[in-house]
């Protein structure tokens, strides 16, 4: 697949710039200032937001990637997702992700590099899916998240990502709203989200989620009584 076949129809989507359009990447550290917003329920998870000029590694939930992109989207960001093909428009509406700021790119094809450029260049946050980020090279790996920086995006892996600022996991998954015969209707799902950044000292720690809630967007969960979730071993 050609990178001009990758990447045809984004320059038509009002607000989305090309590599072409944007020139050379600007060495101005003032680039990546700032960061995007994430929903209120989230805000244990990444207090600070998803800081522009990081890459985000999110492993073990594609619902939370997309809940990710939920508040930027809707504050105006643009977002575009690579490699995911089985991500369904429905899920990441009921999560919250405003649809019209959503490009998606099934298949990045032979040129990966050259279409992960061009995507970091016109979108504030771009998603690449879990093969391409299971088969990232440490080189090029450091190339995109030099670019990242300079263009000021986010960079959200689905998977393990060489030297990721941030990494997010999440475990403990267990459905609500079934008896213990097996009958009733499934009402949200617990999980446990887990945020470590990058550097040995710095310290993990761990959010109840329900993801997704009982209205399909990511909720607040409920932490067991007398077992905190703020911080755990690393």
């Amino acid at each position: 697949m050609a990178v001009p076949e990758a990447v045809a129809g984004l320059t038509a989507i009002p607000g989305v710039r090309t590599a072409a359009q944007l020139g050379e990447p600007s060495p101005d550290p003032s680039a990546s200032a700032g960061s995007l917003p994430v929903t209120p329920a989230l805000a244990k998870l990444v207090p600070d937001g998803l800081r522009r000029g990081t890459v985000v590694s999110v492993s073990g939930s594609t619902a939370l990637v997309l809940a990710l992109l939920a508040e930027a989207t809707r504050e105006g960001s643009w977002a575009a997702i690579t490699g995911m093909p089985e991500v369904g428009v429905a899920a990441a509406a009921e999560l919250g992700v405003e649809l019209e700021r959503l490009a998606l790119v099934p298949d990045a094809g032979a040129e990966v590099a050259a279409v992960l450029s061009a995507l970091i260049d016109g979108f504030d946050l771009v998603v690449l899916g879990p093969d391409i980020a299971r088969g990232m090279q440490a080189p090029l790996a450091r190339r995109l998240a030099g670019r990242v920086r300079n263009r000021g995006a986010v960079l959200l892996a689905a998977g393990p990502w060489p030297g990721a600022d941030l990494e997010l996991s999440v475990s403990n998954r267990r459905w609500r709203g079934l008896t213990d015969d097996g009958f009733g209707h499934l009402e949200f799902r617990d999980v446990v989200a887990t945020r470590r950044g990058r550097g040995a000292a710095t310290r993990p720690s761990a959010v109840a989620l329900r993801l997704p809630g009982s209205g399909g967007a990511v909720a607040v969960g409920e932490e067991p009584a007398g077992r905190g979730l703020r911080e755990v071993a690393g």
